[in-house]
């Protein structure tokens, strides 16, 4: 259920001279955060519109901290977000980027084996089993579903890292 965190007290214009009040409302979620998003209700009356979703929060007062900090040049663009809708959707995609990802990896295991085996395996070894598993998902250097690859031990995910950046780097280099 919506809940009133801030209201403003002087109005705000859309661009095309509408002059709207301004309420910053919020609510939690089913996984216990908080989201907020601003209200506008015409000062000459009128259906109110809301922002999408303009914040999220851990709590209550975290989501009124936020609502009470809002700018006048904030609720501007929070308007021009009500009014304009939600974005429209993005043609589906179905090339992979090379980029979309790689931040995820706690290290580029291509760059560390080129300055040695033995140093890649050290820092792989100061991993956690997480952080291997997302390097082994985000550089491709396994064909095992996720859930079978979160089951293997820390030193096997290591000895799989090591052997595909090993046989990748062979096959650039022939």
């Amino acid at each position: 259920m919506a809940e009133l965190l801030a209201e403003f007290p002087t109005p705000v214009a859309s661009r095309d001279g509408v002059f709207y009040t301004a309420r910053a409302c919020g609510a939690k979620a089913a996984d216990g955060l908080w989201h907020g998003w601003v209200e506008f209700t015409p000062v000459k009356g009128g259906p109110s519109i809301c922002s999408p979703r303009e914040t999220t929060q851990p709590n209550r007062v975290d989501a009124e901290y936020w609502g009470g900090g809002l700018t006048p040049v904030y609720l501007e663009g929070a308007l021009q977000r009500a009014l304009d809708g939600p974005p429209p959707a993005a043609a589906v995609r179905h090339e992979r980027s090379p980029f979309v990802g790689v931040r995820d990896a706690a290290l580029d295991p291509f760059s560390v084996y080129e300055k040695g085996e033995r140093l890649l395996r050290k820092q792989l070894g100061a991993l956690s089993s997480w952080h291997l598993v997302n390097v082994v998902v985000v550089y491709g250097l396994s064909g095992e579903p996720v859930e079978s690859l979160n089951q293997q031990s820390a030193g096997h995910l290591i000895e799989l890292i090591v052997r595909g950046v090993r046989d990748r780097q062979r096959v650039r280099h022939g």
